[in-house]
């Protein structure tokens, strides 16, 4: 068990312990790349040369900045390609956001943008952008209070940008991405690290793919986000990795969710939603894996979980008192500290549970079918009492209930309080590469 542990959290926090964004491995770097300047470009070489360009009604269709610092804050109002030598940097000396587009069909590319203002009220920013098809790419964006804000920004997307905080406590920066009613928009290919969130709120079809978030606060925070995607994204280290909120139709794919501690750590989290899609991730040493609160809300599309690793947790699976329409199919449990707790006493008698692989399952099979001749149960001793001493419920999760339920495991005749079922469980361990 030991072994299984420190290879599972050695090769998949490795993600996030890095200093390269592995999630674009095979791609093009993060953050500005080495680029030649052509023969016959429009190139910019200070601040006030950068400064009349974007003041001018019209002029060159694409500027570059030559290697050097421009400082100010700077604003483009007309559709135009602004991009950079690798070493061109815009800096606003503190003061307000950095770079603000206010125009349709921009391009930014290849730039670094540091030192914003310092204003919450006014959200300072690297950059902020509101308009139509805005596309932001090889951005480096640092010691700045909002990383990248995009709205409303229909159709703009954000490609191979790093957004990095200032320092540890993430209580004190902005937001490293944020989506604010940007329907069909896009991040992708991107790293941030040390901000507060990634946010996703009031947009819709929106793509998250192949990110990097990491040593934050909420890995990605999606608020009536309807028909969204978050897909092949290491989401390590955070205090929460993803939590949806009133959002429908929302697609995890393929990621991994990890290192999500303290009393708050949840890998995944729903919060009234529904139609909800979570397939071949993997959940590991979160202090819950994935949480459950009104989702679905009833008479919705299931909740479906599947194909999906579930490694390391404290708890596994939480439930905000009973659930029914949930549905965690050919799912990996895999020496988890409790495969399920379900807050108020409840149990998970309605979720269909089916073809999962428990690590702790205790069964047989005799006809060589690939599943367990007897359902996998889980009992647990100190739910009971809760449910006869309703005072103790101020005690669950402590060490002396917590010993109650390793007894119970000991010697299951006192355990009487049946949490879930699965009446086939996978009977070996099937191999999944994160």
């Amino acid at each position: 068990m030991l072994c299984l542990r420190t290879v599972l959290l050695a090769g998949v926090l490795a993600f996030g312990a890095t200093g390269q964004a592995l999630a674009v491995e095979g791609a093009l770097e993060v953050g500005p790349v080495a680029m030649t300047v052509p023969a016959d470009a429009h190139v910019l070489r200070n601040a006030r040369e950068l400064q009349e360009a974007l003041a001018a009604d019209s002029g060159p269709a694409v500027l570059w900045l030559a290697a050097g610092v421009y400082r100010g804050n700077f604003v483009v109002r007309r559709s135009l390609t602004l991009r950079g030598e690798r070493g061109a940097v815009l800096d606003g000396e503190g003061r307000g956001t950095v770079l603000t587009i206010e125009a349709d069909d921009a391009e930014i590319d290849n730039l670094t943008l540091r030192n914003s203002g310092r204003r919450n009220t006014a959200e300072d920013a690297g950059v902020r952008a509101k308009g139509l098809r805005i596309q932001l790419r090889h951005l480096r964006v640092e010691e700045s209070l909002f990383g990248i804000t995009l709205g409303p920004c229909r159709g703009c997307g954000v490609d191979y940008a790093h957004v990095r905080g200032a320092g540890a406590n993430t209580e004190l920066q902005g937001d490293g991405i944020k989506l604010w009613e940007s329907d069909h928009a896009r991040v992708r290919d991107c790293l941030v690290e040390n901000m507060r969130d990634v946010v996703v709120w009031y947009s819709r079809h929106v793509l998250l793919e192949r990110n990097v978030v990491r040593n934050s606060r909420y890995g990605t925070h999606f608020m009536y986000a309807h028909d969204s995607v978050v897909r092949d994204s290491r989401i390590t280290n955070n205090v929460v990795g993803v939590f949806v909120m009133y959002s429908r139709r929302l697609h995890v794919i393929g990621n991994v969710l990890a290192g999500a501690k303290g009393a708050a750590g949840i890998g995944i989290g729903f919060k009234d939603s529904d139609g909800i899609d979570v397939k071949d991730n993997w959940f590991i040493a979160n202090t819950t894996g994935t949480y459950l609160d009104v989702t679905p809300r009833g008479g919705s599309p299931l909740a479906r979980f599947e194909d999906n690793v579930f490694a390391i947790n404290q708890v596994a699976l939480r439930l905000h008192a009973r659930a029914s329409d949930i549905a965690f199919t050919r799912n990996q449990f895999q020496n988890n500290g409790s495969l399920i707790d379900v807050e108020g006493g409840g149990d998970a008698l309605a979720v269909d549970f089916e073809h999962n692989y428990y690590s702790d399952y205790a069964g047989y099979d005799l006809d060589h079918d690939g599943f367990g001749d007897v359902a996998h149960q889980v009992k647990r001793l100190s739910a009971a009492w809760i449910d006869s001493h309703p005072v103790l419920a101020l005690f669950e999760g402590s060490a002396a209930l917590g010993l109650l339920d390793v007894i119970a495991a000991a010697a299951p005749v006192f355990a009487n309080k049946l949490m879930l079922v699965d009446s086939a469980p996978l009977f070996e361990r099937p191999w999944r590469q994160p």
